[in-house]
């Protein structure tokens, strides 16, 4: 009741925000009288309407109340060992958060001062005295995604060792029978082992899971920027116990261990949505896991930060503003074909165009383009969707992938009926593709006349920006990227050729980097990726080459006389900016030995 009447005796929020943040007389009245009729805190309405920001109300309220206002809170000015004792749903709920112990007084970021309930109780929990501070709920929230998988969440690691030889035991003989899966109540340490291997992945920033079982061991790796890593080893007597938990999170036949199947998982980790695609399949030692991840908080990439040169991009650019054709974007499993294709699409997408996606999975949700879901149990497949779409008026279509001959003639007919077709095709390189359509049985003059563009691309990792170290390349490096030739002289203009041994040239000042290894990568040196692209354009001239099947070889050798960039050269020409290195470019392309 006292701090009723003092909160009473304050001066007004209105006439705080009046004097420190400029808030009109006018603006103010229309706030009280809404308030006056619909009630709520004052504060509340002024930003719903757009009167006043919320970190000025946070502001005026530590003003009000003679408390602290924290514009910005950073996850490492927080104790664990305080974040342990509060549950992760009361913080949420009541968006505050401990943030440290000062002679017996722990300091509380809050957004609601008012919320005397929460801080009562907060109080009780850490039999101490409370000194709240005003933080902005957003903050506090991001605070809580950021910190608590650190602080709540056992390493799998810890969770395997907290595990004593009896207990490992008991446990593997209960769940040897996949029927008691869901009864046995020590089924507790496997759940939290799973959970912390899906944790960890998401925090390292991993692309899939893999559970693979030997004769008498269970490896976990991660992938990680391409590259498989291992992680744990759990004990042998683990492996069917955590195989049947990854199937029951999947909504998959615990029972059926001798056929490969196919399922899904939606989870929520540290406030963000993941879905999840696994896949098991029998193996001599028992059942193969790979679990796909896909972070649906991850934003969207634009066109201008997936590793395209200026030069490519203004290409690109063209292509995707043509009103039709299909452009087809190739290369292997995750060398990053559908975020390419998204932030085409992010690019030209306008209210003024129709586009329609069909995709498996849909990975990202993109405000104002219709995105379908192939289902092959209900029969709607690629070629199946693509006929529908094709009755719903679009100007831009993106298939998701190219699986078929009866996929790629829809996609062509669509693409010689007005439509702007994007599609990705699994082939080695540009020129690979024109094959591969014929190889499907599709006629050359359909792909000479449906084709505007091929882009092959790669993922290549970045250098890890913090311990990455510059040294002088020997030739042989230098000859294997095809550089030596480009390769400027000390004194400026580029050496006439034949004038010098590749030993000579490789003297000059050219520095390329390299990584060392630090806590920020891993210790791999690596961290992050970018793509290296090779764009076919088709002329006339490419296109007879088409009519009068030429093979692949003979294309890609006539495009790269009339200009076209090789995944290798252009993986050459990011060595040389110091953003990644030799090995890596050499790692994912591929050149026909001569």
């Amino acid at each position: 009741m006292s701090n009723s009447k003092t909160y009473l005796m304050l001066q007004p929020l209105g006439q705080i925000l009046q004097q420190k943040f400029s808030l009109s007389p006018e603006r103010l009245e229309e706030g009280l009288q809404i308030q006056r009729e619909k009630g709520g805190r004052l504060g509340e309405i002024l930003i719903r309407m757009k009167a006043v920001k919320e970190e000025e109300v946070l502001e005026a309220l530590g003003i009000q109340l003679s408390i602290s206002y924290w514009p910005a809170l950073e996850p490492h000015q927080l104790d664990l060992t305080l974040l342990s004792k509060v549950p992760i749903g009361f913080a949420k709920r009541h968006e505050l958060l401990p943030v440290g112990n000062d002679n017996g007084r722990v300091t509380v970021a809050v957004s609601d001062p008012f919320n005397l309930f929460a801080l009562d109780n907060l109080r009780v929990v850490l039999a101490s005295d409370i000194v709240p501070v005003i933080v902005s709920g957003k903050k506090i929230l991001h605070c809580i995604n950021q910190v608590y998988d650190r602080a709540a969440a056992d390493s799998a690691e810890q969770v395997v060792e907290d595990l004593g030889a009896e207990s490992l035991d008991r446990l593997a003989s209960e769940l040897e029978e996949p029927e008691d899966l869901l009864e046995v109540t020590d089924e507790a340490p496997i759940i939290r082992l799973v959970n912390s291997l899906l944790f960890e992945a998401i925090k390292d920033r991993a692309s899939d899971i893999h559970f693979e079982p030997y004769e008498k061991e269970l490896v976990v790796r991660y992938r990680i920027d391409g590259v498989l890593y291992n992680i744990l080893t759990p004990p042998k007597r683990f492996q069917s116990s955590i195989i049947s938990r990854i199937k029951i999170m999947a909504n998959l036949d615990i029972a059926e261990k001798r056929l490969p199947q196919d399922g899904r998982i939606g989870i929520k980790i540290a406030g963000r949505a993941v879905d999840i695609r696994v896949s098991v399949v029998p193996t001599a030692h028992g059942e193969r896991v790979v679990m796909r991840l896909l972070d649906k908080g991850t934003r969207l990439f634009g066109l201008e930060e997936v590793g395209l040169d200026a030069n490519q991009l203004r290409i690109m650019d063209q292509l995707i503003h043509m009103s039709h054709g299909i452009l087809l974007v190739t290369g292997p499993t995750g060398s990053g074909k559908t975020t390419t294709l998204y932030g085409a699409l992010s690019k030209i997408n306008s209210t003024d165009i129709n586009i329609i996606t069909i995709e498996d999975p849909i990975e990202y949700q993109i405000k104002g383009i219709g995105q379908i879901q192939i289902n092959p149990k209900i029969n709607l497949t690629f070629a199946n969707g693509l006929r529908s779409i094709l009755r719903q008026d679009p100007d831009v279509i993106m298939v998701g992938e190219i699986r078929d001959a009866e996929t790629a003639e829809i996609a062509i007919h669509a693409s010689l009926t007005g439509h702007l077709v994007f599609s990705t095709l699994h082939t080695n390189d540009a020129a690979g593709a024109i094959t591969r359509l014929v190889d499907m049985g599709i006629e050359p003059f359909l792909v000479s006349s449906s084709l505007i563009a091929i882009v092959a691309q790669r993922l290549v990792r970045l250098l890890c920006p913090e311990c990455r170290q510059g040294y002088r390349p020997v030739a042989d490096e230098l000859a294997k990227l095809g550089l030596i030739k480009h390769l400027p002289s000390p004194s400026g203009p580029a050496w006439p050729a034949g004038r010098r041994t590749a030993a000579d040239q490789a003297d000059r000042q050219v520095t390329l980097y390299r990584g060392v290894g630090c806590d920020h990568c891993m210790k791999t040196g690596y961290r992050k990726r970018t793509g290296i692209y090779e764009i076919l354009l088709l002329d006339d001239e490419i296109r007879s080459l088409i009519l009068s099947k030429t093979d692949a070889n003979t294309i890609r050798n006539r495009a790269m006389e009339k200009g076209m960039l090789t995944l290798r050269q252009d993986g050459a020409r990011k060595v040389l900016s110091g953003l990644t290195t030799t090995e890596e470019v050499l790692r994912v392309t591929q050149e026909e030995v001569l």
